[in-house]
């Protein structure tokens, strides 16, 4: 059985409340008025795990809405369609059903219904959703996302995971889950010195496990929630039941005379094919972010349609979707996680993860993860590692292809990933 600290679900009753310098801030008690004065809150205990609900500044969504009022566009050559990159009458309809249609509050109310904190760790207040599961037995799971994605991604999937039942699956498949908005992302803070890159962050995502009383727990991730949890296994396993990816990044194994010896012939022609269309026609955005993230942060940061077009036209490239975004995604799953970067401006931060993970130190390079890896190959992610190579830097103990979905996994196809991780941590449950 995995251990928990019983108290936990208490403490997180009676934590103070505190105060959020973010844009998008808490809803907290009010302080205590006298006739003469108010009382200045208390200062905010760093290890105390507070209550956290999103609740944007009206002043911020009336500065929205006069920004895309005024939005200037640029103009387009004709029948370019999406090949110089968001197309721009997509982008207009986007706009316009952005500042006409698009109702924030509606989507703010549907973030709230799961329970999220704040707590302060690496000296970061770091926001989590913690959903946890009423079956005893739940296995702890954090989830972590990645760019250009946020928590909203994970919507369709904790109900789910928390809920089997519910959901047409058993009780023993339960887990509780932790959903961090990583360092420079979401409603957690910005990082202020340099050197903060995945690494770090797995050590954010460690220090949250251990504080929610949580010594044995499973880790999931796709893009560089990916990277971020395989750091965490590697540097914890001890408290890792179990490592899940869903894109898993592995090269040729090295001190090999021939490193294709024994790879199937399509699977190194899938993975030369989908390295080759992110080197070709996506890697730009990489390239930008990984050497002037604080240039192009200025224009994401002031104008929303500018925010939008970086973050949809790869929505767009990197799903399932064949050209058609809004037939796997709605508008206002679109709009909720572009809102989530323009409310809490962190279009900058999070670009600097990128720069961040290019300049870390080379003196401690990763080896082999060791823990029991379950690894989900959607046919459209942006890399797909050969087997054979995988196993060499994991330890490989599930593997499935999928049928359909592509870089977005909780978002694209959300049964399919819950399907893949009750089938992963099934058999790893019994030993905890």
């Amino acid at each position: 059985m995995l251990h928990h600290v019983g108290l936990v679900s208490l403490l997180l009753l009676l934590a103070p409340l505190a105060g959020c310098d973010s844009p998008a801030t808490v809803v907290e008690a009010p302080g205590v008025a006298g006739d003469d004065q108010t009382m200045e809150a208390p200062p905010v205990d760093p290890t105390a795990i507070r209550p956290f609900t999103i609740a944007v500044p009206d002043a911020v969504l009336d500065d929205l809405q006069a920004r895309l009022a005024n939005t200037r566009l640029p103009d387009q050559l004709d029948g370019a369609g999406w090949d110089y990159g968001t197309e721009l009458g997509y982008l207009t309809e986007l706009i316009t059903y952005w500042r006409d249609g698009f109702d924030w509050r509606e989507q703010e109310r549907r973030l709230n219904e799961f329970d999220q904190f704040k707590t302060v760790l690496d000296g970061l207040d770091t926001h989590f959703i913690h959903q946890r599961s009423a079956e005893p037995d739940a296995m702890p799971l954090i989830i972590t996302h990645g760019w250009p994605g946020s928590i909203a991604e994970f919507r369709k999937i904790i109900g789910p995971l928390t809920d089997p039942v519910a959901h047409g699956g058993s009780a023993e498949d339960a887990f509780h889950v932790v959903a961090p908005s990583m360092p420079g992302y979401g409603f957690s803070d910005k990082p202020r010195d340099p050197g903060f890159g995945p690494e770090q962050i797995s050590e954010v995502g460690a220090q949250l496990m251990a504080r929610l009383g949580y010594d044995r727990y499973g880790i999931q991730g796709g893009d560089w929630g990916a990277i971020v949890s395989r750091w965490h296994a590697f540097n914890h396993p001890e408290q890792a039941v179990g490592l899940h990816i869903n894109m898993l990044i592995a090269g040729p194994p090295r001190g090999v005379d021939d490193p294709t010896e024994g790879v199937p012939p399509e699977e190194l022609e899938r993975s030369q094919a989908r390295s080759s269309f992110y080197n070709t026609a996506e890697a730009g955005y990489s390239a930008i972010q990984g050497t002037k993230p604080q240039t192009v942060g200025y224009a994401l940061n002031d104008s929303p349609a500018g925010q939008a077009a970086w973050i949809v036209e790869k929505f767009r490239a990197w799903c399932d979707c064949d050209g058609d975004a809004e037939s796997v995604f709605t508008r206002d799953e679109l709009l909720t996680n572009i809102m989530i970067y323009w409310v809490t401006q962190t279009a900058t931060s999070s670009a600097r993860l990128y720069y961040e993970s290019r300049h870390a130190p080379t003196s401690r390079p990763m080896g082999r993860v060791d823990v029991p890896t379950g690894v989900a190959v959607f046919p459209y992610e942006l890399f797909i590692a050969p087997r054979k190579w995988a196993e060499a830097s994991y330890n490989v103990t599930h593997w499935t292809e999928m049928p359909r979905g592509g870089h977005f996994a909780a978002m694209e196809q959300p049964d399919l990933l819950v399907g893949d991780l009750r089938a992963f941590f099934r058999p790893l449950r019994s030993g905890d």
